[in-house]
């Protein structure tokens, strides 16, 4: 999307535009999937890392830092109920994930 942003909005060709960068992306990734041999387990290994900090550890602790003094007993626990999970699962993944990757090199 910040690609096709840089169109001019008036150009009489930019869904043509939009169609190229979209299909360059498309095929550098593919490229970048075929020759990169671990591509997966990498994703998988920054999917466990971001995707729990971002979704679910990240907003608890900014609820938590912005209504600092209004929080309740309820809301606070609860925050940390989901940010130990949050931490937990992280870490369960990357270890999953840095262990198919070692397995990967090793064998």
């Amino acid at each position: 999307m910040s690609l096709e942003e840089l169109i001019p909005p008036n150009h009489s060709k930019s869904y043509l535009y939009s169609i190229f960068i979209r299909t360059g992306l498309v095929l550098s990734t593919l490229v970048i999937g075929l020759s990169v041999p671990f591509f997966g387990l990498v994703m998988s290994l920054i999917g466990s890392l971001l995707t729990m900090l971002v979704t679910l550890i990240l907003p608890c602790v900014c609820f938590l830092k912005i209504l600092r003094t209004k929080v309740t007993r309820v809301q606070a626990a609860l925050c940390i109920t989901i940010i130990t999970v949050g931490i937990v699962c992280s870490a369960f993944g990357t270890y999953s994930a840095l262990s198919e990757i070692v397995k990967s090199l090793r064998g």
